[in-house]
């Protein structure tokens, strides 16, 4: 049997009396994080079984809004960039590229 190599993301979440985040926690050892704070995060699991994504997304209650719509735009670019990258879809991509520059002008975001 051969060797496997695991590599560990931890996520830790700290909560109020009503299980409401108040702070995020993430480590990557070999991205050379450890015990980063967040304010917000988005998992997103496939599941071949079912076929169903499976997701956890968090926020705290410090994340001002104005800054959650800057995440939003820049995990939707990401995607398009992840999508383009696992399926080599040149004209879905730039659809998706097109959507981001949408939502971006829609909320008056500053291209980053």
């Amino acid at each position: 049997m051969a060797n496997t190599i695991t590599s560990k993301i931890e996520l830790n979440v700290e909560l109020d009396e009503n299980r409401v985040p108040e702070k995020l926690f993430w480590t990557a050892q070999d991205g050379g994080i450890t015990n980063e704070e967040a304010k917000a995060m988005m998992l997103a699991v496939w599941d071949s079984q079912t076929q169903e994504t499976l997701r956890i997304d968090l926020w705290t209650k410090e994340m001002p809004v104005d800054e959650m719509k800057v995440f939003f735009h820049q995990t939707l670019v990401a995607m398009s960039d992840t999508f383009y990258r696992a399926t080599q879809d040149e004209k879905m991509s730039a659809t998706m590229k097109d959507f981001c520059d949408y939502f971006a002008e829609k909320l008056e975001l500053k291209k980053q």
